[in-house]
């Protein structure tokens, strides 16, 4: 009981750690992820400029990567404050409360974008599948419905985890392996029987992540079916062209989020930097990239931004 920081409520302490055996070299870590983050916020809030303002991208798509880009920015945002103080400032010290506000963000962002990737793959699915009814099936109220049906079941989903874990006595000396709070590094923490804490936490996982990424791969395999239908090597390409960059978005993160699950459960006995280095590609990765995968890809944004940059169209 002896290493275990409590404050004034009774609630345990929680120290963070940035990178394992470089502490003496964290502040030039920042350095890298300072960009990182600059990239991110500017970018994601670029793309939410340009769908505001261009009156040709009001339409489903947009209002789906609009969402998406929100969604990015809260991950940045969520995991700033205590890298900023890890990294630059060697403030390791997070208090109990603080900590499950930040974890439950942190958890609550990823799990709204791949809600909203599965309505993005949908959206893709009748673009491609059933052009001649998109607008009668895909009509602002449903798109709005959709929209709040991932934030719904995200909050659902997260919002109990801090009371599953405040239950739990702590009595280690509960020092997280991140520079931020991540539910699978706190229930290692509890001295107590955290057997429910698994299983809902697996419940997450399989009725969330796993039932939507089976989803987006079996809306592909009908696009797919349609695309091969078309008797043209030109058509084929031009309409699977309409699906590169959502396809792009589901491999930078579920690819992360898959390495993130199988180092937490297969490299135990990895070094911890490994770990770290994992977390930070699943949570860095996903808003850094959209919003240039998608301004790359995509001819209104990219004319918009050249207007933006340098006066022409590209």
């Amino acid at each position: 009981m002896g290493g275990v920081l409590y404050n004034s409520s009774g609630l345990p302490t929680f120290t963070l750690t940035g990178l394992p055996g470089l502490e003496s070299s964290q502040r030039w870590m920042f350095l890298l992820l300072g960009p990182l983050y600059m990239v991110s916020i500017v970018g994601n809030g670029l793309i939410l400029f340009i769908v505001k303002g261009e009156q040709s991208l009001h339409q489903p798509m947009y209002y789906f990567l609009s969402l998406l880009s929100v969604n990015d920015l809260g991950v940045s945002f969520s995991t700033l404050p205590t890298v900023l103080a890890t990294f630059c400032f060697h403030l390791r010290k997070i208090s109990f409360d603080s900590c499950m506000a930040q974890m439950f963000f942190i958890h609550f962002f990823p799990l709204i974008e791949s809600g909203v990737l599965l309505v993005m793959s949908f959206d893709r699915y009748v673009a491609i599948c059933n052009p001649l009814h998109y607008t009668t099936i895909l009509t602002d109220s449903r798109v709005v419905r959709m929209g709040l049906w991932a934030i719904i079941r995200s909050f659902c989903m997260i919002f109990p985890l801090p009371f599953l874990l405040k239950r739990l006595p702590f009595c280690k000396a509960n020092v997280l392996s991140h520079a931020y709070c991540l539910y699978p590094d706190l229930i290692h923490l509890p001295c107590g029987d955290i057997t429910i804490n698994n299983i809902f936490g697996l419940f997450i996982v399989m009725s969330t992540f796993s039932l939507d990424s089976a989803l987006i791969l079996f809306s592909y395999v009908l696009i797919l079916r349609s695309v091969l239908a078309i008797a043209s090597r030109e058509e084929r390409l031009k309409t699977l062209n309409m699906c590169v960059s959502h396809l792009c978005a589901v491999l930078i993160f579920y690819v992360p989020k898959i390495g993130v699950s199988m180092t937490a459960r297969y490299g135990r006995h990895a070094p911890r930097y490994v770990h770290t280095v994992m977390s930070l590609l699943y949570l860095f990765v996903p808003p850094v990239l959209n919003p240039v995968i998608y301004s790359v890809k995509t001819k209104e944004i990219r004319r918009r931004l050249g207007k933006m940059i340098v006066g022409t169209k590209f």
